[in-house]
């Protein structure tokens, strides 16, 4: 199907002008979320939740005149109308990407000059129609070492210190918000700098699962594999450092917090505007921050800085890696569409799950448009290939695991964050690395299932383990090694 130039100049024009003309006659549909989420148990605390976020997802639709969104698909439950596509026949249906090497007046881009102007091009689209702006003024954040203790993290001697970031509200009392971090080096290595992975590990690490998890406790399944050390304890063994932040002491992962949390703050208890910054771009502000004190950190290299997110931390560990040009490299992990994975496919996670109640608020209200009845992701001036782009010329290495059909009880292992998608956005990037006198990916061709990808500028894996960073850690480690000798 031949994408229409008027329909996107309409629409963009749309969003531009803050909303999109409802029909006469069209009644309102109140928006849902999966059928899978809707089916799990639910606190009342949790419930009241839910019935903010929907109100506020209701409130940013009806500022831009949608109607009604496209139905989210369900995850996990083969057999259902509304379950996902998983064939890969069927998951191209817009296969014609953004130009990434042409800047919008039609030049194209032959050098490095001229890709930090498309750079620069590209950065304002996500910041319009897909993440949100960052605020003109944002407070400032004063980093205080509450504790230093030496202690055993998993059998290894190490320096642990509780630090916490204290964001400036004199402008708004009203809101308070305190990021607490965790930066933990090997003692053995005390009087050196080291490198540090924000993200890449925890105190408390998450116990792997002994069996499959049931459809009582997950919609999302995991399915168990080899033991394997956590990424804590492997970096650690390695010489390298971790540092946790608690991404929601910054801003809360549901629709009804944006009112509170950094962006709550910076909009004085407002709600925010359509094109003002989501979740994942609140989260990346909070990683930025976290890199601001460890530059003040004399046990840490400041050149060796990475960072690695999982599913929806892995679109804000993208995010922030983008953005933010300090962080020498990432391990971008199951992210999936709203991540790595190009936004044009249709397999597993795909735009209306993104702008529906659940996820809605990890983007700008804008977001939304291409969740809209008779829209669709044709009509976007982007896609993540650009993304991921920005990236370059800096390392990055993007895992994920394999489609899972049996047992039940592991359906669809990793299938729902598009693996293929995120390889092909990848391999899409690689030209500006090539521009800027690097390597990508090795092949356009996707591999098969567990091939390490680890020559270029930009590494790659797919295991079989279900929705886990686990099997991935030891070639990111490789990975990141080359470059840190």
């Amino acid at each position: 199907m031949k994408r229409s130039p008027l329909l996107c100049g309409v629409l963009l024009s749309a969003m531009s002008a803050g909303g999109v003309a409802m029909a006469a006659g069209q009644e309102f549909v109140t928006p849902v979320i999966p059928s899978d989420s809707a089916a799990r148990p639910r606190s009342p605390e949790a419930q009241a939740v839910l019935n903010a976020s929907t109100a506020e997802l209701v409130r940013e639709m009806k500022a831009q005149g949608i109607t009604a969104l496209r139905i989210p698909r369900n995850a996990v439950i083969p057999g259902r109308p509304d379950f996902a596509n998983y064939d890969e026949a069927k998951a191209n249906p817009y296969p014609n990407l953004p130009p990434l090497m042409t800047l919008r007046d039609g030049t194209k881009v032959t050098t490095a000059a001229g890709w930090q102007k498309r750079r620069a091009e590209i950065g304002a689209l996500f910041d319009e129609h897909v993440y949100g702006r960052y605020p003109a003024h944002l407070p400032k954040v004063t980093w205080t070492v509450a504790s230093t203790t030496r202690q055993d993290v998993e059998g290894i001697p190490a320096i642990v210190k509780h630090v916490i970031g204290h964001v400036d509200n004199a402008a708004y009392p009203a809101i308070s918000v305190e990021i607490a971090a965790d930066v933990v080096t090997p003692a053995s290595a005390r009087g050196r700098k080291v490198p540090v992975i924000i993200g890449g590990g925890s105190l408390r690490p998450r116990p792997m699962p002994l069996a499959p998890p049931t459809r009582a406790t997950t919609g999302m399944c995991m399915l168990s594999g080899p033991v394997v050390d956590s990424s804590g304890k492997q970096l650690l063994e390695k010489g390298w450092g971790f540092v946790s932040v608690d991404n929601n002491a910054v801003q809360a992962d549901n629709g009804a917090g944006l009112t509170r949390g950094i962006i709550g703050l910076v909009n004085k208890g407002q709600p925010r505007s359509m094109d003002d910054w989501g979740v994942l771009r609140a989260w990346a502000w909070g990683a930025s921050r976290g890199l601001d004190y460890l530059a003040t950190d004399k046990d840490v290299d400041t050149r060796k800085i990475a960072i690695f997110g999982h599913s929806r931390g892995g679109k804000a560990a993208l995010v922030a890696l983008a953005y933010d040009q300090r962080f020498a490299t990432g391990f971008i992990s199951s992210s999936g569409a709203g991540g790595a994975a190009l936004y044009r496919r249709n397999f597993g996670e795909g735009i209306p799950n993104l702008a529906a109640v659940n996820e809605f608020h990890w983007f700008a209200g804008n977001f939304l448009k291409f969740a809209a009845q008779g829209h669709d992701a044709r009509e976007m001036s982007v896609d993540s290939h650009e993304l991921i782009a920005m990236v370059a010329p800096r390392p990055l290495f993007v895992g994920g695991g394999a489609l899972i059909m049996t047992p039940l009880s592991a359906v669809p292992g990793d299938g729902w964050v598009d693996a293929r998608g995120m390889f092909m956005a990848s391999a899409a990037a690689s030209p500006v690395w090539t521009l800027l006198g690097k390597k990508g990916l090795e092949t356009s061709s996707f591999p098969p299932i567990l091939t390490y990808l680890g020559e270029g500028d930009i590494g790659y894996r797919q295991h079989i383990e279900g929705h886990t960073p686990n099997p991935n850690w030891p070639y990111f480690i490789r990975f990141a090694g080359k470059y840190w000798k």
